[in-house]
């Protein structure tokens, strides 16, 4: 049966493999148009992606999105040849093996975790106001829950590192924070913004390194689902029953409380200063 295509647009960053892939296809069998903005390229051998390039349904910007350079001119480019965006997923993530830093100099999880999807939210929000949906979907994490202690100005260089439940997991807890505090001030443009954790999901990579303690990498092996559950929760956090909400964190369809709310200003203030001293004013 012939997909019934639709105008509705959504962008998908980190769309090439794991989750995103999987949001990808599914958004794509649904008729949507996507823009991918990914550092990597797509699987030669995906039919429908293919297909999907060909008919300019899938529209593909390469940038390594924690290099301002890079990110800017992919930004650029969306913004001189799109009309519109309904849904902004800020997807692209994962987890270091060591403690890494961005060409700008910031902890590595911090500036692709926090960071970036803020600047990609502020440099989008025309397209957004132009589109139906207006809505963006931040991807989190639950493994914030393991978190004992959280201090903002601690985020850009931390003083040590913890696979998973270090850097990765405050940089997701930041992420749910200034989620929660920019929604007033979206929903002033119409634009909602939510986060999610997508669950446990076996997303190894083969010849990739990865950011996981061993035991972890064991059971993700083993007894995780595929990417397509979190595919599912990111989908359902757009358009399922949350979908008039803004500014919460949603665990398995339900909005949770999230931790060191109180930082949430401090956090708002640092993401807002990095994007307008280094990104906007450039």
């Amino acid at each position: 049966m012939k997909t019934r295509e639709h105008d509705e647009v959504a962008l998908i960053t980190g769309a090439s493999h794991g989750i995103g892939l999987e949001l990808t296809r599914r958004l794509l069998s649904e008729g949507f148009q996507v823009i991918a903005l990914n550092r990597s390229g797509f699987p030669e051998e995906d039919a429908l992606i293919r297909e999907s390039l060909a008919r300019r349904r899938l529209r593909v910007h390469r940038a390594d999105l924690s290099d301002f350079e890079s990110l800017r001119r992919a930004l650029g480019a969306i913004k001189a040849s799109e009309e519109k965006i309904d849904v902004l997923f800020n997807n692209a993530g994962g987890s270091a093996p060591e403690l890494t830093f961005s060409r700008q100099g910031r902890e590595l999880h911090f500036e692709l975790q926090t960071v970036v999807p803020y600047v990609i939210a502020m440099e989008l929000r025309e397209l957004l106001r132009k589109g139906a949906l207006k809505t963006i979907v931040n991807t989190s994490t639950a493994a914030f829950d393991m978190t004992k202690r959280f201090d903002p100005d601690a985020l850009e260089r931390p003083a040590s590192f913890k696979q998973l439940f270090g850097p990765y997991a405050t940089s997701k807890l930041a992420l749910s924070l200034w989620t929660r505090e920019v929604a007033p001030l979206l929903e002033g443009e119409g634009i909602k913004i939510r986060s999610v954790d997508p669950g446990a999901n076996n997303t190894l990579r083969k010849g990739k390194r990865s950011g996981l303690p061993f035991f972890v990498k064991a059971l993700m092996k083993f007894f995780f689902p595929p990417p397509t559950q979190g595919a599912s929760r990111l989908y359902e956090a757009a358009f399922g029953a949350s979908r008039d909400l803004s500014g919460v964190y949603l665990r398995k369809d339900r909005a949770r409380d999230l931790p060191f709310r109180e930082h949430g200003p401090r956090v708002l203030e640092k993401v807002r200063s990095i994007h307008e001293r280094e990104f906007a004013a450039h």
